[in-house]
């Protein structure tokens, strides 16, 4: 690769992704573009999401045409200064070759592992270097450890990483600890045991936010800092229709319009994304344990438990309280409750799921967030 030359290369979102459709390229050739501007929209199985520019300079060619399918790593476009020629540009496009495959299936598989707690099969990604405090994520109700598809990469990046299924959701066996706060946390605290872990940068979305907040309550010394990302537990308001919804919905046509709550751009909803929520719907007791967990957490539309984020916030632990705006199932004025040390960002274009419609964002937030702590 020319030093003056910087390629712009097909992202790998997640350990299931091969390849991408170029939806829409956002920036013309001659534009000059600073790190993160968002280059052109890709599209993949789960949902669409902007390619950010990697380096700051001037995009001098559009390689990848609109609608065209390209692997992980494919070339996408180049960034270089006027004093490279059209020739030298033709040249190494000409010479670009897509890195070899990595090993499908045997890389995925590797990526995952199992652990079994109090009867519990869990499963779990851990990411990024073996030394050093872990970030760990913890999903919503109804997902699962993908729903960190763009943070799991970029946040090992600097660090060791830990996702996983929490029981009853994902690949992790469908039964539940009990449907408290206090036994979920209870629950990720042996986790962590279990996987020789004994402090984390603990950060949880939506029912993953009261799980971790509920974990730094009751055993403060398993949680270095904290991460709230439209968390409940902050107010008693829910979108009852979202909850009861989600968990009556038997076909893609009932569950489209549930799912689409999700997301600030209701598009971002892909056919792959729905059935693949269908098929976990569909296990054996994931129906039941669905609807046991949401009369204990959101009986009525209403929150139903709150950790004392306050007496958390008293014991020192650092907080960082992140909301989308456009959030439609728990509102984003929940942000203006947390405590007055706590970092607060409530961020434009996203709705609940923030940290894939504003991952880079997200990304860079929880990184100076675990840094500082």
């Amino acid at each position: 690769m020319t030093a003056a030359i910087t390629p712009i290369v097909m992202p790998k979102w997640g350990l299931e992704m091969r390849e991408g459709i170029i939806a829409a390229w956002l920036v013309e050739e001659g534009a000059r573009i600073a790190v993160g501007t968002p280059i052109l929209d890709v599209e993949t199985d789960k949902i669409s999401n902007a390619v950010e520019a990697p380096d700051p300079g001037l995009l001098r060619r559009r390689v990848a045409r609109e609608g065209e399918t390209l692997p992980v790593k494919a070339l996408l476009g180049v960034l270089a200064e006027p004093t490279v020629s059209e020739a030298e540009i033709d040249a190494f496009v000409a010479a670009y070759v897509v890195p070899a495959a990595a090993q499908g299936d045997a890389e995925e598989a590797a990526a995952y592992a199992f652990e079994e707690v109090d009867g519990i099969r869990v499963r779990y990604a851990r990411r990024g270097a073996e030394v050093g405090v872990p970030v760990l994520l913890v999903h919503g109700f109804g997902g699962d450890l993908g729903n960190w598809l763009f943070n799991l990469d970029a946040l090992a990046e600097k660090g060791p990483v830990i996702a996983l299924d929490l029981p009853g959701h994902g690949e992790s066996t469908p039964r539940l600890p009990g449907t408290s706060l206090a036994a979920l946390a209870g629950f990720v605290d042996r986790f962590l045991a279990r996987i020789g872990v004994a402090r984390v940068h603990a950060v949880g979305h939506s029912l993953g936010g009261a799980i971790v907040a509920q974990l730094a309550l009751d055993q403060p010394q398993r949680v270095a800092s904290l991460a709230l990302l439209n968390s409940a537990g902050l107010g008693p308001e829910i979108n009852r229709g979202y909850i009861e919804g989600f968990v009556a919905a038997a076909s893609r046509r009932e569950l489209k319009p549930v799912v689409e709550q999700l997301f600030a751009d209701p598009a971002l909803v892909s056919r792959q994304l729905l059935d693949e929520l269908l098929k976990y719907k569909r296990l054996d007791g994931v129906s039941e344990l669905l609807t046991a967990l949401a009369q204990a957490q959101f009986a009525h539309g209403r929150q139903q438990e709150a950790p004392d984020l306050h007496a958390v916030a008293q014991r020192g632990t650092a907080m960082l309280v992140l909301w989308g705006r456009e959030d439609r199932i728990v509102p984003a004025s929940h942000a203006t409750r947390a405590p007055s040390s706590a970092a607060v960002q409530v961020l434009a274009a996203a709705g609940h799921m923030v940290m894939m419609e504003q991952a880079s964002e997200v990304n860079a937030l929880l990184l100076r967030h675990v840094a500082a702590a």
